[in-house]
């Protein structure tokens, strides 16, 4: 069996292999899976909940084990790569809990002489498809309402991030899953290896988080066998700051809406508008606080670690630039480590016009560029004229007006007055071409079932 590298993106020293699979293994993992889910959709509710609550409880306990691993294999700073694991394990604890509340329905026919009952069943075996940039929580939110469905699972983690996923499924089986319930696969060729899995008709659904395209792509395969399908895919978030918002309240969410993860995250503030009468206020307390990051290895104490690739670098540089070219201001820009790493400088960027290609596309890298509006319909227009539309953020004074913005924003999530949007009692998931379905709360359950209901004679 042939392996690959994975490699710290801060240093760039390879911190160990994995197994490079591909149709032939990724078949034989849907063998595995299949045979387990008969005996795994059949364990009472009470028992998958038992196993999920366990999990929850192991990465609890090994937090600093795997937050270290995930700092080497993704180069996130440790105080991201630690929150990263406690907000993981909640997904554990959040469908420990739903597992047990499957629900259903039972009524009376309008008609009259029958009972209709109301149940959901597992849909099957549930390929998972998972990112690089949150390698714990994008496995777990995934996994966890699986599992708590009755499905078994295959499941492909980025090849950057094998790590975390391998060690997520250890602690699964030591909380008691069986063995074969979830099947990790790594491979460097993706492609092959998932559409493996959309071809094999014992796979029913497919999961995804990543680039739209991908999804257009995959959706596209799903559509040959009607694959039950859900994507979570690109977004272009904005993040409002109104006249009369608390400006350091806008500040520290700005900072935690564009900064966690080094901006690699789908729900990073990627274009900020700024009310025109407070531009300059609200830029000079953002440059003061983005000022104060240290752009470093997590060994020594970064806030912001390196991108993940050098393409990446080569992205976010182009974009800069091309704005940059366009008539926008460096208003801030950090220091950088020397040596082998993929670093990109915290960067802000001012004078942006309202229709510059940066705030058009995807940055996925530390840089804040900021324009100003004057008018709600304005910057209503400037914040849905994009394909996507999975979070957004806003900060305002008045709630009521806050809230009638908000309900107008085409967007999946809303952060208002904050900058933070995800949480596993909440469904999230975007609209137009941010993708289909959501994870977490209720929602993320039922995404891992089907309705099935019985018409009983009653006469």
């Amino acid at each position: 069996m042939s392996t690959f590298p994975v490699e710290n993106p801060a240093t760039r020293e390879v911190i160990g292999h994995v197994p490079d699979h591909g149709p032939e293994e990724a078949r034989a993992a849907v063998d595995r899976a299949h045979a387990a889910f008969g005996e795994w959709s059949r364990t009472t509710p009470r028992h998958r909940s038992d196993v999920l609550r366990k999990a929850f409880e192991l990465m609890l306990r090994d937090k600093d084990r795997l937050a270290e691993m995930m700092a080497a294999e993704n180069g996130k700073s440790l105080s991201d790569a630690a929150g990263e694991v406690v907000y993981a394990a909640e997904f554990f604890r959040w469908f420990s809990e739903e597992a047990v509340r499957p629900g259903g329905d039972y009524g009376e026919s309008p008609a009259g002489g029958t009972r209709t009952i109301v149940t959901h069943r597992p849909v099957g075996v549930a390929a998972l498809v998972t990112p690089w940039n949150f390698p714990a929580a994008m496995a777990t939110r995934k996994i966890g309402p699986a599992l708590a469905a009755g499905c078994t699972c295959v499941l492909k983690p980025a090849a950057e991030t094998p790590f975390t996923a391998i060690a997520v499924k250890e602690l699964l089986v030591e909380a008691g899953m069986p063995e074969d319930a979830v099947q990790i696969v790594t491979t460097t060729d993706a492609g092959s290896v998932v559409s493996t899995w959309l071809e094999d008709e014992r796979v029913r659904k497919i999961s995804f988080t990543g680039s739209t395209r991908v999804g257009q792509l995959l959706l596209g395969q799903a559509a040959e066998r009607v694959v039950n399908a859900s994507m979570e895919l690109g977004g272009n978030a904005p993040l409002v700051v109104t006249e009369d918002a608390d400006l350091d309240e806008a500040v520290t969410g700005a900072m935690l809406a564009k900064f966690r993860n080094g901006g690699q995250a789908c729900t990073a503030a990627n274009r900020f508008y700024v009310h025109a009468d407070v531009a300059e206020e609200f830029t000079a307390k953002f440059v003061e606080a983005v000022s104060q990051l240290k752009v470093a290895p997590a060994a020594k104490g970064g806030d912001i670690g390196p991108l993940i690739t050098a393409a990446a670098v080569e992205k976010v540089t182009k974009a800069v630039d091309g704005a940059i070219a366009d008539g926008a201001t460096v208003a801030y820009r950090a220091e950088v480590p020397t040596g082998e790493g993929h670093w990109y400088p915290a960067t802000v960027l001012t004078g942006v016009d309202q229709h510059a290609a940066v705030l058009a596309e995807e940055i996925f890298g530390p840089v804040a560029p900021i324009t100003t509006w004057t008018s709600d319909e304005e910057v209503l227009a400037l914040v849905n004229g994009t394909e996507y539309g999975l979070a957004s953020y806003l900060f305002c004074g008045d709630l009521k007006r806050a809230l009638q913005l908000a309900e107008r924003v085409e967007a999946g999530m809303v952060g208002i007055n904050r900058g933070l949007v995800s949480d596993p009692s909440a469904p999230f998931g975007g609209v137009k071409q941010s993708g289909l379905g959501r994870e977490g709360a209720r929602e993320g359950l039922l995404e891992f079932t089907e309705a099935q209901y019985f018409s009983v004679a009653w006469s």
